[in-house]
């Protein structure tokens, strides 16, 4: 039996330590670029803080602890992990729509996209960043960093940690940390701007937009897509190489090989503080299974990306964090 300090010691922690779990998921999704390895690694961290609880001894702010905690533990994840990049970290678009598709590539960890709901309102980036802070193209400019980069850039710019905070939290010098953040600000700027505000729609002209794309998807109607893209979007699905730049190779490739009328079911969600799509697949007899997940790039009024993360075990993780039932509101069957 434990001890009742023991027990009070351990009640302590969870009511302490468990309110910054979204934001340290949201911490640690960004250093990796995994929203599985991210929720292992939270894991992993309050399993060690659990443990170290009682040599805490408040020599620092339990949040502040716990970042120590999450950082190092990604940080020593990453000596043996890639970095996980998009299609387009990778090679040229092609405007043509006729070009070979490569296959998929399994053997490449790309870049996962997060639901918004496994945050939370907690995240601090929700106050100091906007919704930039998950956005898939900072989460992708993140990866171009090295570890010890991305760890620094998201604690001083994302969290706003102090420097001191951050040279304690990685056990380095200020003067280390200064120079590695700008090191990872000059990186970013040599690899192009991240948008920090697109310019959404409001929430009610948003709704339209994408009941209109689920209904022009679902019914294979390329025509009325159209009319929702951009003339330069592009598109690109991951783990498939090959991605595509311009409205006529977007819609050609989408009309060519991917349109049919019956065989999608899509679920609007929200993901990396972007409008997204549970997408599930017909596989026949009046079944669908898990596809994956498409996440939209919206400026003003139009889609200026299409990411599409042709995953199955995605659609699991957004299952989880909230509603996947397809758009006729009949749950997906399973074989």
């Amino acid at each position: 039996m434990p001890s009742h300090a023991s027990y009070t010691s351990h009640t302590d922690f969870a009511a302490l330590a468990e309110p910054y779990r979204p934001e340290l998921l949201a911490h640690c999704y960004r250093i990796l670029g995994s929203i599985h390895d991210a929720e292992d690694l939270v894991q992993e961290t309050y399993l060690r803080a659990w443990r170290g609880y009682g040599r805490f001894e408040g020599r620092s702010s339990v949040r502040r602890w716990l970042y120590k905690i999450a950082t190092m533990a990604c940080l020593t994840a990453l000596e043996t992990r890639s970095r996980r990049p998009l299609p387009s970290g990778l090679g040229a678009p092609s405007d043509d729509h006729r070009v070979a598709v490569a296959d998929r590539d399994p053997s490449v960890p790309w870049l996962q996209p997060a639901p918004d709901s496994l945050f939370g309102a907690g995240d601090p980036a929700a106050v100091v960043a906007g919704r930039s802070g998950v956005r898939l193209a900072f989460i992708a400019a993140l990866q171009l960093l090295s570890a010890r980069q991305r760890a620094v850039l998201t604690l001083r710019d994302v969290l706003a940690f102090r420097t001191v905070e951050v040279a304690e939290i990685l056990d380095t010098t200020t003067a280390a940390v200064d120079s590695a953040l700008r090191r990872a600000r000059v990186r970013l700027a040599e690899a192009g701007p991240v948008e920090d505000d697109l310019g959404e729609p409001d929430e009610a002209a948003l709704r339209e937009l994408l009941d209109r794309y689920v209904d022009a998807f679902t019914r294979a109607d390329a025509d009325a897509l159209v009319e929702l893209l951009r003339a330069d979007v592009e598109m690109e699905m991951p783990p498939i190489p090959t991605w595509f730049t311009g409205r006529q190779a977007v819609i050609g490739f989408l009309s060519g090989r991917v349109l049919r009328g019956g065989r999608w079911r899509m679920v609007p969600t929200r993901a990396n503080g972007q409008p997204a799509l549970v997408v599930h697949k017909h596989v026949g007899g009046g079944l669908y299974e898990a596809y994956g997940v498409q996440v939209l790039t919206l400026i003003g009024a139009r889609i200026a990306r299409i990411t599409a993360f042709n995953d199955p075990s995605l659609v699991r993780v957004f299952a989880r964090s909230g509603p996947s039932a397809p758009v006729d509101g009949t749950a997906p069957r399973r074989r």
